[in-house]
């Protein structure tokens, strides 16, 4: 397509900006449509083993032509039969004539689009899997690095009792940890169709063999296995349940709703000065603010997961609507729904880790934030030196809840900084000096055992996850735009 031809259609931003070059190449029609040839010869193999008379120079053929698909010839058969597996099916008897009488024998369209969907969705949870222990090893070495570093906690986004930079980062590792484990088992249970015919009852099949059910049953497990699946679901009408659909998407929507809370987490603090994402040399924030710094890469991973995660109950509306054996109203919605989850989700995935391996923590300003608001976290302390000075409990409890208000105050007014204890040390009914109240703020003492947590997360949770995975050779995936 020439250039100016390139610029008067619509094409995906999916494919033009963000998916990763794997993920594009595994929903494209060449690895698809090779799929259903790889498909094809699989049935026709079994067929022969069982007793088929299928000639070998037909196998032979389908071997030889698994690949070289000519879809001028495809487009030309469809447009005269307006169906696509058949065109499918009659440009392979073209490059294999021997076969041309047994490609797609006893099968429904259903046995290649569903196979082949499974199979490529199956993948694309490898590749995403790949992608989410790269971010997790970047996460992990993050943790590590600022795992006793003090800052400021927030519960219903207002400070709360401090933690560290090291464990607000296993707070979102933690999410990728359960993600994977779903990631795991949807790849290891995730059936095939297998063959199962025009309405699923093998009826085709069972003609073929002359009533032999267990050739029938043997023909499955045998294209089973030649396709690489342990089992095929067990029951089927023309299609497989889209549960399993909805299955698979519920964890793609789960990974893209972990990388959104991660996004969003990350706003706020670069809102705030504590951490930056990544920011190029040349790289522009606005182009009318230039002095802007905009976390334009964790915004885009909350605009692509949003887009995500609505996809997923997409997949269950379109499996509630399949009467009966099927109908096609999920043919058109799939061919959308499954390839765009996948690759928005891989290009969040890259866009996580690139902002990851690149964060810039300003500890300055963690600290500076920190000691606005830590005096009004140690109230417990400072009342407990105020009792041990000989003050009585409720008494000082009102001098800081009063002393408190002003200097809050004071600091929404512009204060320079947070003077409650120089407050109190000046109220002569409190009566404990400034240097005693000055040594209840250490930060450290209030983060409880969360550097310790990180230590223990790492080691018995991430570490060994990451041991049993070889670390990938490849670079870090740049970012398309």
């Amino acid at each position: 397509m020439s250039d100016r031809a390139s610029q008067t259609r619509y094409s995906s931003p999916l494919a033009e900006r963000y998916a990763s070059a794997a993920m594009l190449e595994l929903w494209s029609p060449a690895v698809r449509h090779g799929l259903w040839r790889r498909l094809w010869l699989a049935l026709a193999e079994a067929e022969q083993e069982l007793g088929v008379p299928i000639p070998d120079e037909a196998i032979a053929q389908m071997r030889a032509h698994l690949d070289d698909i000519d879809f001028d010839a495809v487009a030309a058969y469809e447009r005269r039969f307006r169906h696509d597996v058949m065109a499918h099916v009659h440009a392979f008897g073209d490059a294999a004539p021997a076969a041309r009488g047994f490609i797609h024998y006893g099968a429904t369209s259903a046995f290649v689009t569903d196979n082949g969907d499974v199979i490529l969705m199956r993948r694309g949870l490898e590749l995403l899997r790949a992608k989410v222990l790269r971010t997790l090893r970047a996460l992990a070495a993050f943790a590590r690095e600022w795992r006793a570093e003090a800052t400021l906690g927030s519960t219903h986004l207002q400070p709360a009792q401090p933690t560290t930079v090291g464990k607000r980062a296993t707070l979102w590792m933690q999410d990728l940890v359960l993600d994977l484990a779903d990631l795991d088992y949807r790849i290891a249970t995730l059936p095939c169709r297998g063959v199962k015919g025009t309405t699923g009852t093998q009826a085709s099949f069972l003609e073929i063999f002359q009533g032999d059910h267990a050739k029938v049953r043997e023909l499955e497990s045998r294209v089973a296995e030649k396709i690489g699946f342990g089992s095929a679901i067990p029951v089927s009408g023309q299609t497989y349940s889209r549960k399993l659909d909805a299955q698979v998407l519920g964890v793609v929507a789960g990974i893209a709703a972990s990388a959104m809370k991660f996004s969003g987490d990350l706003r706020v603090l670069q809102s705030v000065g504590e951490i930056e994402e990544p920011f190029e040399a040349e790289q522009i924030g606005s182009s009318a603010m230039a002095y802007k710094r905009n976390p334009m890469r964790c915004e885009r991973i909350a605009s692509l997961a949003r887009f995500v995660v609505t996809l997923e109950p997409n997949a269950n509306l379109t499996h509630g609507v399949q009467f009966f054996e099927r109908t096609l109203d999920d043919s058109a919605n799939r061919r959308l729904v499954l390839p765009e989850s996948f690759l928005a989700t891989d290009a969040i995935l890259v866009l996580m880790e690139n902002v990851v391996s690149g964060l810039e923590v300003h500890p300055a300003r963690i600290r500076r934030r920190l000691a606005d608001e830590l005096p009004f976290m140690a109230t417990e302390e400072l009342i407990v030196r105020a009792v041990r000075a000989g003050g009585d409990r409720q008494a000082a409890h009102e001098r800081i809840r009063q002393h408190s208000i002003e200097a809050a105050r004071a600091l929404k007014n512009g204060a320079s900084h947070n003077d409650l204890l120089d407050r109190l040390a000046a109220d002569t009914s409190f009566g404990v000096p400034l240097a005693d109240l000055q040594s209840a703020l250490d930060a450290s003492r209030f983060v409880g055992r969360a550097p310790e947590q990180v230590d223990e997360f790492l080691a018995t949770v991430v570490d060994p996850l990451l041991a049993t995975e070889p670390r990938l050779s490849e670079p870090r995936e740049e970012i398309r735009v």
